[in-house]
């Protein structure tokens, strides 16, 4: 790891999901919320522990490319409802509803929008997600965050994924970056957030409160396990 405060940053691009808002809790709030509509009985802990392990696994499809964005977000309930014995018919409908409802449930990683408005006007600030485009915009706009960031980069809008060149590309043209020398990506996925980073040629900040291993290798510039210690770094 680079130590404190060796470089000057001018851009810094923020993961949305698992960095900024809680993902999970969102992810529990929708799915038990869509089983009551659908009649599907009580979605238990461990029930929601396997849905959001199969889910990991096809966002990780994604970003290598072997499945794309429509196969992953209807093969992930379809893998799920099979293993809990629910009727895979009702997965297309529960997919749409689940964009939607997403939405719905905001919350915070701790610090992230204190941090975020302390960077306002000191950094140029952008959003950059995976997510669906009917999912983040809910999310961005009831947050508050739409407010915020100076941009926002949804990669359905982009038309592609991180942790491809082509989406790191397009966002340093829409925000006229030239030295990717100071340019700074803060997320929590080593396989979208920090492995983009590496393949844009640009410094990356794993977010890791979890402490997990570096098991793929990926360059990591920084890593932090709380959010306040961006300030270390920026």
């Amino acid at each position: 790891m680079k130590d404190k405060k060796i470089k000057t940053y001018k851009y810094l691009l923020w993961d949305i999901d698992g960095t900024v808002l809680n993902f999970l809790a969102s992810e529990r709030y929708a799915i038990r919320t869509l089983f009551k509509k659908y009649n599907l009985g009580e979605c238990s802990d461990e029930m929601l522990k396997t849905y959001s392990q199969i889910n990991s696994k096809y966002w990780q499809k994604l970003e290598t490319g072997e499945l794309t964005k429509p196969e992953i977000l209807v093969g992930r309930f379809s893998e799920f409802f099979e293993i809990i014995g629910a009727d895979v018919t009702v997965v297309e409908d529960f997919n749409r509803d689940y964009q939607v409802t997403l939405g719905d449930h905001i919350e915070f990683v701790d610090n992230a929008l204190e941090i975020l408005l302390s960077q306002k006007g000191k950094y140029i600030i952008a959003a950059v997600t995976n997510g669906t485009k009917v999912a983040q915009e809910k999310k961005l706009r009831l947050s508050g965050l739409d407010e915020i960031f100076d941009y926002i980069f949804i990669s359905e809008n982009v038309g592609a994924e991180k942790p491809n060149e082509e989406f790191f590309d397009y966002v340093f043209e829409k925000m006229k970056i030239k030295d990717r020398k100071e340019v700074l990506i803060i997320g929590d996925s080593l396989t979208s957030d920090i492995k983009g980073g590496a393949i844009a040629g640009i410094d990356a900040c794993w977010f890791n409160p979890l402490h997990e291993k570096n098991t793929l290798n990926v360059p990591v510039t920084y890593e932090i396990d709380r959010l306040e210690k961006i300030t270390d770094i920026v």
